[in-house]
């Protein structure tokens, strides 16, 4: 287990649309934040896209630094999953993770097995593990779509908000999942009450300081069978400018990582 940061540790820094810094945080500067926050494991996601070019010099620079690469994108189409496979190679990735989707939606869960058999040999014959992140499909219907794939190259990526968006708790969510966990997306948050009583607000927090049970999580996930990684993930609210935002963020992966170094001291 290694504690690592990921491309979405830093959303406003790297921006999105309706949010672009002046000067976005590229891979190269992803890479060599973990290597001044001293974590071990660097996930790149979908919301930085990498230049073929640069895929080997990455691999170099992080193999170089002890930094250990993940890759992550969308979809389960079994063509754009093997360019995936190839590229983590390229980086010297052994995970891969994805959202269950084709074609930008959420498929019937009865669909997803038929998707993920068609990529298995792939992903034994290379020794790539593929990684399903909950959010969009109940857990338990994740859970039994791994399990249909039969294969210890397929799991899933725990994390502990997302399933929020389907009406999914963090503990009841690990609890299911927790078996099958490649890679645990660890994201603090804190839900409250409106002043009016109808509804909640729910907000990011730094590692630590919102309403997760660490500790607890980290014991539940002792039942994955996977050496799994813990990339922490960050919903900083927006502040009055950009630049605020960022150094909030900024301030908080600090905090995060330190608060975890009591769980993950490497």
């Amino acid at each position: 287990m290694k504690l690592g940061i990921n491309t979405y540790t830093y959303m406003w820094s790297i921006g999105f649309e309706g949010a672009r810094p002046k000067k976005p945080m590229g891979a190269f500067d992803l890479l060599q934040k973990a290597c001044e926050l001293g974590v071990r494991a660097l996930q790149l996601g979908p919301n930085l896209p990498l230049a073929e070019e640069d895929l080997e010099k990455i691999r170099e620079l992080a193999c170089g630094a002890g930094v250990e690469l993940e890759l992550g994108t969308r979809g389960l189409e079994p063509d754009h999953l093997r360019s995936q496979v190839s590229r983590c190679e390229r980086l010297g990735a052994s995970l891969l993770r994805t959202i269950p989707e084709i074609n930008g939606q959420t498929p019937p869960v009865a669909d997803i097995p038929g998707y993920l058999l068609q990529i298995v040999p792939l992903l034994e014959g290379r020794g790539i593990r593929l990684a399903m992140e909950n959010g969009k499909i109940p857990a338990r219907d994740l859970a039994w779509a791994v399990e249909q794939a039969g294969s210890s190259c397929v799991g899933v990526v725990l994390d502990t908000a997302n399933s929020l968006a389907v009406h999914e708790g963090w503990k009841y969510v690990t609890e299911v999942l927790a078996p099958h966990t490649m890679c645990l997306h660890l994201k603090e948050l804190a839900m409250k009450r409106v002043w009016h009583m109808m509804g909640f607000v729910c907000e990011g927090r730094p590692t630590g300081q919102g309403q997760l049970d660490i500790p607890w999580i980290l014991q539940a996930c002792r039942r994955s069978p996977h050496d799994y990684n813990v990339i922490l993930e960050l919903w900083p609210p927006e502040q009055a400018t950009h630049e605020e935002t960022i150094r909030l963020e900024q301030a908080w992966a600090v905090e995060s990582v330190a608060f975890m170094r009591r769980y993950i001291r490497e």
